[in-house]
């Protein structure tokens, strides 16, 4: 039986306990994890065989995606996000490149106006996660910046679902009871951790 906190609980007491518990694991233990991780994303039975895919550059304690960066196939473009106004844009990014660090103190590739690419041209995007549940609903840091970005998902009508295939990427130990989903939140498609892969149904979990 799962000790998590309950649902009950104030969204920011909850993500600064998540955010604790991530910092405490071990290096060796997230570099296995990075591993894994990498496995299941490579595995996903969606994942695109051509064009842009989206990471980000892990801090305070997410999962790090440098495994799944060099294990991309040849066909995957990756790409970090760039804040632009008050939503993502992505940029291609290789390791060695150049980066610049945004407002909140996290590198972004160091690129022109017109190298960007805008989110609904993404084939896949990673979203970190401060948290999850089994149903693949999403506990971020609080910004809002997926969920603005990805905000056209949600004028899908019916079963259907509008481009980019939103996956969730992090530690198990994130995982909770359950999270109350908010009428602005953006649907995953699915959510990978180092333990498990969460496919999501979007007409049953909204």
């Amino acid at each position: 039986m799962s000790t998590d906190p309950p649902t009950t609980i104030d969204r920011k007491v909850l993500r600064r306990e998540l955010r604790n518990r991530r910092r405490e694991i071990p290096a060796g233990q997230r570099m296995a994890a990075a591993e894994s991780l990498s496995s299941r994303l490579l595995s996903l039975p969606f994942l695109p065989g051509r064009g842009d895919v989206a990471g980000y550059w892990a801090m305070d304690g997410e999962i790090a995606l440098h495994a799944f960066q060099m294990r991309l196939p040849s066909g995957l473009r990756y790409c970090l996000p760039v804040l632009s106004g008050d939503r993502l844009r992505f940029a291609p990014w290789n390791a060695g490149d150049p980066l610049a660090t945004n407002r909140y103190g996290i590198p972004e590739p160091e690129v022109a106006e017109d190298v960007m690419l805008e989110p609904a041209s993404m084939a896949l995007v990673l979203v970190p996660l401060v948290g999850f549940d089994a149903r693949g609903h999403r506990l971020g840091m609080g910004g809002g910046w997926y969920d603005r970005s990805f905000a056209f998902r949600n004028a899908s009508h019916g079963s259907a679902r509008r481009p980019p295939w939103l996956v969730g990427a992090g530690f198990g130990l994130q995982q909770v009871d359950a999270l109350d989903v908010q009428p602005w939140d953006v649907a995953l498609d699915a959510v990978c951790s180092e333990r498990d892969t969460i496919l999501v149904d979007h007409p049953g979990n909204r």
